[in-house]
């Protein structure tokens, strides 16, 4: 199976491109390899499948010294002629959009980036798909969808029409784009609704590596909303297992082939046990900073993965002390970062 996935320097990018690569797909992975947050990180996860930074050039294809089977072009999804060309000369069976401006309380002060990222970038993916008889596009869709949805936990049949901010309004935009596609042109798409990812290669700016960075230089933590918080954090490698299944799964069929789903671990942690989990992996106790809720964040996230054990036999088994302890070595030992 020939995929191309889209984020392959990002955090479950990565991933997922070792996972396709070790088990003998032919992959090409595309980024822009923007300056969001440190590169220094995306070069790292690159060098880990063979990529080295010295060899990256724009709209260059450069082939991994790790896997065979691997390749990677440094392309942003907004620039639509190079997509294209991409698209008419490699012939994807499958592609993975998994690249985004991410970040929530970031769209806040960037709105733009996110218009072109998300929404233009996408169109792009969409419209080169279609023209390519591509049979399947995955796409990353996202648990803010849900904005501040009182029931728990949340459903696939849930409303997600009153989003809590930009980049929660632009992923419901892409299921809307999507939906679109596959219902005036039988394009088979699967939007895949993460929920909170953490583990080894995790992005800098979210909660996990913020608070290891804290606690292994003794610094504050900053605790959001007083620390009355859940998030639905699942284990990268849980993550990726349930990604797999679906691109080798059954694609969707009928009149309009469009399927949405939930992917997390189904089981709410609270933000302070969280925090105490790492405590105990790191062997030392962090100092708390206490603060009110930040625009833009939600209470908590829960994710019903009914549908996903249903249709692909999706079922997480990382417990969080397993997960965090991996990561805690990683960090410790592989993290760019600290080095």
């Amino acid at each position: 199976m020939k995929i191309l996935v889209t984020g392959a320097a990002g955090f479950i990018g990565f991933h997922l491109v070792q996972r396709l690569a070790e088990r003998g797909d032919e992959v090409v992975g595309l980024d822009s390899l923007n300056d969001y947050y440190d590169r220094r990180m995306k070069f790292g996860r690159l060098a880990a499948t063979g990529v080295a930074e010295s060899a990256i050039e724009p709209h260059k294809m450069v082939q991994s010294s790790r896997y065979a089977g691997y390749r990677f072009v440094q392309t942003a999804l907004e620039e639509r002629e190079a997509l294209e060309r991409l698209f008419a000369e490699e012939r994807f069976d499958v592609v993975v959009n998994l690249a985004a401006q991410a970040g929530v309380r970031y769209s806040i002060e960037n709105p733009h980036a996110y218009a072109q990222s998300n929404v233009v970038g996408f169109l792009n993916v969409l419209e080169c798909c279609r023209h390519n008889s591509v049979r399947h596009l995955v796409y990353a869709s996202s648990s803010s969808v849900y904005g501040r949805n009182a029931k728990v936990p949340f459903s696939e049949e849930d409303r997600t029409d009153s989003p809590v901010s930009l980049y929660a309004a632009t992923k419901k935009a892409n299921e809307l784009m999507a939906h679109t596609y596959s219902s005036l042109y039988a394009l088979p798409t699967t939007g895949l609704r993460f929920f909170t990812v953490y583990g080894p290669w995790g992005r800098p700016d979210m909660a996990p590596m913020l608070f290891a960075d804290a606690i292994a230089e003794g610094r504050p933590i900053r605790v959001f909303n007083g620390g009355d918080l859940a998030r639905d954090f699942t284990y990268i490698d849980d993550i990726t297992e349930g990604v797999v299944r679906v691109i080798s799964g059954e694609v969707p069929t009928g009149e309009v082939p469009c399927k949405i789903y939930n992917i997390g671990c189904s089981t709410p942690v609270r933000l302070m046990d969280f925090i105490s989990t790492m405590e105990r992996a790191f062997g030392r106790e962090a100092e708390k900073v206490m603060l009110p809720m930040q625009a833009g964040d939600v209470y908590q996230t829960y994710a019903d993965t009914s549908l996903l054990e249903r249709d692909f036999g999706y079922r997480p088994s990382t417990t969080l002390e397993e997960g965090i302890g991996r990561f805690v070595e990683w960090y410790a030992t592989e993290n760019p970062l600290r080095r």
